[in-house]
């Protein structure tokens, strides 16, 4: 594979992961309405072992505004009420000593323009994270010996890096406006 080819692929993925990454913290951003996404990677102190809750238990939504979590060790109750009540969702849980209950309140509209305003920092933070990989890909072509990267292969591939990083802004862009129109419109 040539070093075109390696500088392409290595900047593709790593913009994707940036953006996957962006995508995953804000599924996990409360909104009025409860979703699995908002628990399931909780990490619960099990047994000594960080580990994630949907590991641990089912996770459904029986209602709009209620999560049950049903763990498959029912001893292990006490550590997801812990590890729930030790998160930022600001949800206070139900131990039955079976299943937990979650009740997920509604937002008030400062609660939503604060989680929209996180929810655009986490933004700009994706962007930031997409334009280093621009940066460091453009060093690498600047940097390419003109034996191993022609002049003109140099700028093509400057060219569709600067295509992914746009392509990529307007992903972050999407799942902000989706996250963002999901939070106001409860």
């Amino acid at each position: 594979m040539s070093l075109y080819e390696d500088v392409l692929l290595d900047c593709e993925d790593r913009m994707d992961k940036a953006v996957e990454y962006f995508t995953d913290e804000v599924r996990t951003i409360r909104t009025g309405r409860a979703s699995p996404a908002l628990v399931e990677t909780l990490k619960v102190d099990y047994y000594g072992s960080p580990t994630q809750l949907r590991e641990l238990a089912s996770i459904t939504v029986p209602e709009p505004r209620l999560l049950v979590i049903k763990p498959f060790d029912p001893g292990s109750c006490a550590d997801i009420e812990r590890a729930v009540q030790a998160s930022s969702l600001g949800i206070t849980p139900n131990n039955d000593g079976k299943l937990i209950r979650l009740a997920v309140p509604p937002l008030s509209e400062e609660q939503r323009l604060n989680l929209v305003g996180r929810i655009k920092e986490q933004a700009e933070d994706a962007k930031v994270s997409l334009r280093n990989v621009r940066r460091e890909m453009i060093k690498l072509a600047d940097a390419a010996d003109s034996k191993e990267l022609p002049e003109d292969d140099a700028h093509a591939l400057k060219g569709e890096i600067q295509d992914f990083i746009k392509s990529h802004e307007e992903k972050v862009a999407e799942v902000l406006e989706g996250k963002t129109r999901e939070i106001m419109d409860e």
